[in-house]
């Protein structure tokens, strides 16, 4: 695992912003087509998302791609 704190920042962010719209973890996955399972992997940092997975959430959630990935790292060293 090259970057486990990344991933797991970027886990906690997909969250959030799934989250903040009152999304299940498999709504999400329909509006992006892609599996729960990859939410969950995404979100739990067992999974580094493709560029493709990351422009369907991106898509689904209707924000640009930079906003999806601009996350602070540091989150989860003070969490």
């Amino acid at each position: 695992m090259k970057h486990p704190v990344v991933r797991l920042a970027f886990g906690a962010h997909l969250r959030t912003l799934r989250e903040a719209r009152g999304w299940s973890q498999q709504e999400l996955a329909d509006r992006a087509d892609i599996s729960k399972p990859t939410v969950y992997r995404i979100e739990t940092a067992r999974f580094s998302a493709t560029l493709d997975v990351l422009a369907a959430l991106a898509q689904a959630m209707d924000i640009q791609l930079r906003d999806l990935v601009d996350f602070p790292s540091r989150e989860v060293l003070l969490a």
